[in-house]
């Protein structure tokens, strides 16, 4: 099988986003954006979705980290999306329900190249430190963007908001693992339009 490996280097006058993506990995993870929560998200999103990421961002976050937030998730959908190459053989769709203590997320996924991002329930919970709800969603949508994504998030239960984004970075994970997977069956791209 050809290896599903990329890099991207996303520079602006705002932020330096450098990231380097292998899809088959077995989840090892080296990552620096400069927001520990994000950091940590991060972290348990390459874990558990097997993939070898290694992140290094420097962005204006004496200002705040609004930019910085923003391009990790931009330049992660966008390494991604460049690691799945024409989309040939994978298996598309993906869902997955992962529970954290009181917080249980389900996320269905399907990489038609058709991006949207929809989240039912109550993500609006009390921040953690200084990373909220609102860089949450800010991320996941920048993210959801480059990658092609058409993304539903349920969080069917929470009140921790730790806890309710710990679970849904593990979800995501998962589901992406689950729709990028190769099926060897699958003859090119599955769609019957020919591409995605």
């Amino acid at each position: 099988m050809e290896e599903r490996i990329a890099e991207i280097n996303r520079e602006t006058k705002e932020t330096n986003v450098k990231i380097e993506l292998n899809l088959d990995g077995k989840g090892n993870f080296d990552i620096d954006t400069g927001i520990p929560f994000l950091d940590h998200m991060l972290s348990l999103f390459s874990k558990h979705g097997l993939f070898d990421l290694k992140i290094k961002a420097e962005g204006d976050l004496d200002v705040d980290h609004h930019h910085t937030n923003e391009d990790v998730g931009l330049t992660l959908g966008e390494v991604i999306n460049k690691a799945l190459g024409d989309r040939a053989k994978i298996k598309r769709f993906g869902f997955f329900s992962v529970p954290m203590d009181e917080s249980l997320v389900c996320i269905s996924l399907d990489l038609s190249n058709r991006p949207s991002l929809y989240i039912n329930g109550n993500i609006d919970l009390p921040a953690s430190g200084d990373y909220s709800s609102n860089d949450a969603k800010h991320f996941l949508n920048s993210m959801v963007t480059k990658l092609g994504a058409n993304v539903h998030i349920d969080i069917e239960k929470g009140e921790d908001f730790h806890h309710t984004i710990e679970a849904l970075f593990k979800c995501l994970a998962k589901v992406l693992d689950q729709a990028t997977s190769i099926d060897k069956r699958i003859q090119g791209v599955p769609s019957t339009k020919g591409q995605l």
